[in-house]
């Protein structure tokens, strides 16, 4: 028996718990040496032993044999298909949806390396992320690889876009910080944007490539904070509020900058960075737009209001702790995704029961538009139509 039975969900966010040397087989050779050497990376995973103990359990029949009963129970490294290729997909018939778009987890920031300086360590990171990424979704036609293409360098992202539709990447993250040298929305990453709008697969924006909070709010006097790890190095509640501020900025400029409205097939996404902020932030946009068009001649050249032009591109998921069913209300019924977060401890161990209860209340064509209809429609030419809406279990 499955997680998700008798409704079609398709999963706006899941990841791979990657190991250690996991980039190793895909970088080039004079990179390699450089990126192991480099102080930003022998940090990113986490505790090694504990990844020891769980490699040794996940080779343990008994442990295995109970696999698709704790398919939502087991977390990080001891869920199934976190990072043993061969036994994702049984992962995705455990859980029961259609299809999932796959993240990477320690990988998200690109290490650093786009601040950098470091042109060829920032895309040569980038490149074999990707590789990696699309050689393990390559197992199953249902996990949907994206490949992080950072803006630094407009030729080097051009490249970078190209390479990665090539290898079968079904979309294109960007950081939603903003670059250091231009805006996300200058000229010269048109034809990253327009690679996308051809292929017809979305550009998405993640949790890690945003701006960071200033870590002097922390020094506060008082004993560090326990995250949802133990730790206090991820997020906690104070940290947790900016997290989607970056990400509001850099969709502004693009739809006031006309991006959207040049590209107006190519669809955007911004997985777990929250969607509380959505109903406020499209008010801001149009309220913007109302106290200057007189003075701009970009927003006087907009095809409809900010508003709209969101809700005609963009579409964002919800955390499961977040009041669905009233950003829904209040963003419209186009925006939001569900998302599963597997397998990682944030997504929860019931987010069908806590996404399920916040959207009771909807029509019954906001909740499959939720479900999965918002994301038929995100993905595209990266969702193979055989896969949009399978017979239900």
């Amino acid at each position: 028996m499955a997680y998700i039975e008798n409704r079609l969900v398709h999963d706006a966010d899941s990841h791979l718990m990657e190991l250690s040397d996991c980039l190793n087989p895909y970088f080039e050779r004079d990179l390699l040496r450089r990126f192991l050497e480099h102080p930003n990376v022998g940090v990113q995973v986490g505790n090694r032993q504990a990844v020891e103990e769980a490699r040794k359990r996940q080779e343990d029949a008994a442990f295995r044999a109970s696999a698709g009963e704790q398919i939502m129970l087991r977390k990080n490294y001891e869920a199934h298909g976190a990072f043993l290729q061969a036994d994702r997909p049984a992962a995705v018939d455990h859980i029961g949806v259609a299809s999932q778009l796959v993240f990477t987890t320690f990988c998200l920031g690109n290490f650093g390396f786009d601040q950098s300086g470091d042109k060829a360590l920032c895309y040569g990171a980038a490149t074999a992320h990707n590789r990696m990424m699309t050689d393990f979704c390559s197992v199953d036609r249902r996990l949907l690889a994206t490949a992080y293409v950072p803006l630094e360098d407009f030729e080097e992202a051009e490249r970078t876009a190209r390479a990665a539709i090539e290898m079968g990447a079904k979309a294109l993250m960007v950081p939603s910080w903003c670059p250091q040298n231009h805006s996300p929305s200058h000229i010269g990453l048109f034809p990253v944007w327009a690679l996308a709008q051809e292929a017809g697969l979305p550009i998405v924006f993640h949790v890690g490539g945003e701006e960071k909070v200033n870590l002097t709010y922390k020094v506060n006097g008082l004993p560090p904070v326990p995250d949802f790890h133990g730790g206090d190095a991820n997020f906690t509640s104070l940290t947790y509020l900016p997290i989607s501020t970056s990400v509001q900025q850099t969709l502004a400029a693009l739809i006031i900058d006309g991006v959207f409205d040049r590209f107006p097939n190519l669809k955007w996404g911004a997985v777990e960075l929250g969607a509380s902020w959505l109903p406020g932030w499209l008010r801001n946009l149009d309220s913007a737009a109302h106290a200057f068009v007189k003075n701009e001649e970009r927003l006087q050249k907009l095809s409809a209001k900010p508003s709209e032009i969101a809700r005609r591109q963009l579409r964002v998921t919800p955390y499961p702790h977040e009041d669905t069913g009233w950003i829904i209300e209040n963003a419209g019924e186009e925006m939001c995704l569900f998302s599963t977060d597997f397998p990682h401890v944030e997504g929860g161990r019931n987010p069908l029961k806590r996404f399920g209860e916040a959207v009771e209340g909807l029509s019954p064509a906001a909740q499959e538009a939720f479900f999965a209809d918002n994301f038929i429609d995100l993905m595209g030419e990266g969702l193979e139509p055989a896969l949009r809406r399978p017979a239900l279990r």
